[in-house]
Order: C-alpha cells, then structure tokens, then sequence
C-alpha cells in the first residue's frame, strides 16, 4: 500500500533527524539509503527536498530566540525646572478626555443582528 503525501514528508523527517542524531551528513542520497534500509518508499523529490532544506531549518532552530530590534529605552526626563503641578493638571484632563471617548453608542441591534433590549430576561 502507498505511503501518503503526509506519511512520505513524515518518514523523509524522520530520516533527517536520524541522520542528524547520529552525526552523519545529511544529503539526498543518506535519506534515500536510509529510506532504503527501512523499506519505506517515497516519491523521489522528497530527499533532495529536505536535504535541501536542512539548513534553514537548522537556522530557525537555532537562532528562532533572536528577536529583532527592541526599540530604543526609555525616554529622558524632559526639560528640567519646576511645573509639577502644571503636569499632574494636564495629566487630570487626560483622564477625563478618556473617560468622555468611552460613550455607549448603542446602535439598536446586538452582536447577532436582533433587536438590542436592556434587561431582557435571559440576557447574560
């Protein structure tokens, strides 16, 4: 019986990773002997496949925990000479320009399309 797409790939794999955990090159012609040794048969474009990308996949495990730029640190205290007050006011209007934004639009239908009715019983 056939192997699937799916069981070839995972067999091909298989092979990749034996190769790698035993210290031997992995090359198209290792996969397609040990495959051969195993009795397993796949399409032939399998082995040079993996082999071929036996590298980045290595890369990715690798170096998968190396992110990108974190951006830079934090900003500098600003400039200098008293105004505490002055800051902790506008710090004030801030909130209260937020706290306005949050209004309840409503719009007359919930999120399935119907009628929206407060306090419907069965409303959760």
């Amino acid at each position: 019986m056939p192997l699937s797409d799916s069981q070839q790939q995972k067999a091909v794999s298989l092979c990749m990773l034996a190769l790698l955990d035993g210290g031997a090159e992995v090359t198209a012609d290792q996969i397609t002997k040990l495959l051969a040794a195993a009795n397993v048969e796949v399409e032939p474009y399998w082995p040079p496949l993996y082999a071929g990308i036996k590298d980045m996949a290595m890369d990715l495990v690798l170096e998968g925990g190396k992110g990108g730029g974190g951006g830079g640190g934090g900003g500098g205290g600003g400039g200098g000479g008293g105004g505490g007050a002055a800051g902790a006011a506008e710090e004030e209007k801030e909130v209260e320009k937020e706290e306005e934004e949050e209004v309840d639009m409503g719009g007359g239908m919930d999120m399935f399309g119907g009628e929206a009715e407060a306090g419907k019983e069965g409303d959760y």
